[in-house]
């Protein structure tokens, strides 16, 4: 377990004064980040070795969202490593100790050599400390489409601010690009404001000077929620899936 604590800022908010889905993956990332800085197996040990940890999927569950100048704590847990991948929780909590978010994620340890998946190493594995799960609802990685017909949005070029230090879109990025494109639509009956589930499916890495479409299925999820699903598209490729619910 890993933990650090802020205090929600003016720049992390909506025109509400309530902490974007966008900042709260902010936190999330920058929590996993410290971690692995904390614990010696961050950006320079990895560049040694030529690997990176590549983001398969996000499940975000928000309780409730922060708001400005609000003390929150943020967390934590990587409670699986095996072969090529790592599993992990995050958390955000209150001044009294009550989730705003939690989520589960999925990742990938690459080989920028091979090109391939690389298998975590003992001395990797020991540099962290393995806990439970937290309690939430585990779903599946895989996001699918719903049946209904696709509308595509304006295609969004990638520029530089869009990349992180591997030099391709930053996961929380694809995010941003789907909201935005939600936003645009002025889907009627579905307020991003009120998300209270977030997944993502990532599938293709994207670079500086592609192009992403995104196209934008509405319908409803099993409880009856409204639910937006954006494929973001490079060409007829599908590279990043959200589903906002």
């Amino acid at each position: 377990m890993y933990e650090f604590d802020s205090r929600i800022r003016y720049s992390e908010t909506d025109p509400e004064g309530v902490l974007t889905i966008e900042s709260l993956i902010d936190y999330f990332q920058d929590c996993s980040t410290f971690q692995t800085q904390h614990v010696g197996a961050g950006l320079d040990y990895l560049k040694e070795r030529h690997l990176i940890w590549i983001l398969n999927a996000w499940q975000i569950d928000i309780d409730r969202m922060p708001r400005l100048y609000e003390n929150v704590t943020v967390g934590t847990i990587p409670y699986l490593l095996k072969g090529f991948t790592g599993q992990r929780n995050f958390y955000m909590t209150g001044k009294d100790g009550s989730f705003c978010a939690r989520a589960n994620s999925l990742w990938t340890l690459f080989d920028l050599q091979t090109m391939y998946p690389s298998r975590i190493t003992k001395e990797h594995e020991e540099r962290y400390e393995i806990g439970e799960k937290i309690d939430m609802e585990y779903l599946g990685r895989k996001i699918t489409l719903p049946k209904t017909e696709g509308v595509a949005g304006d295609p969004v070029i990638i520029h530089r601010h869009h990349l992180d230090s591997n030099g391709h879109v930053n996961n929380g990025q694809f995010i941003r690009i789907a909201l935005d494109a939600t936003e645009a639509a002025d889907i009627k009956g579905f307020d991003p404001a009120r998300i209270k589930r977030l997944r993502a499916e990532y599938k293709k890495q994207v670079f500086i000077g592609d192009y992403l479409t995104p196209v934008i299925f509405h319908g409803q999820s099993e409880e009856g929620r409204e639910t937006v699903t954006v494929d973001l598209r490079m060409e007829d490729t599908s590279c990043c899936v959200v589903a906002l619910s």
